[in-house]
């Protein structure tokens, strides 16, 4: 079984970030850790929901596994 590299997130640090994740759903908040699995640790979530609403989520983990894009709202240098 092969090892889990580091994904590339250091530049996204701190960064505000948008996320698309499987079901259809869209979070938006603030990167602040993440692991070889590429685990996201995400503060100052919002969910935004299919009808157009938003949802607080405050601190989440989310699973590298359920990512499908991330997008970041913020210059990254």
């Amino acid at each position: 079984m092969s090892k889990a590299h580091p994904p590339e997130l250091k530049k996204f640090m701190d960064k505000r970030l948008q996320l698309r994740l499987n079901g259809g759903r869209n979070v938006t908040g603030v990167l602040r850790g993440f692991d070889p699995f590429m685990n996201l640790v995400v503060d100052d979530g919002i969910e935004k929901r299919k009808d157009g609403s938003t949802a607080p989520v405050g601190m989440v983990v989310v699973r590298g596994n359920s990512i499908l894009m991330i997008e970041a709202l913020e210059r990254i240098q």
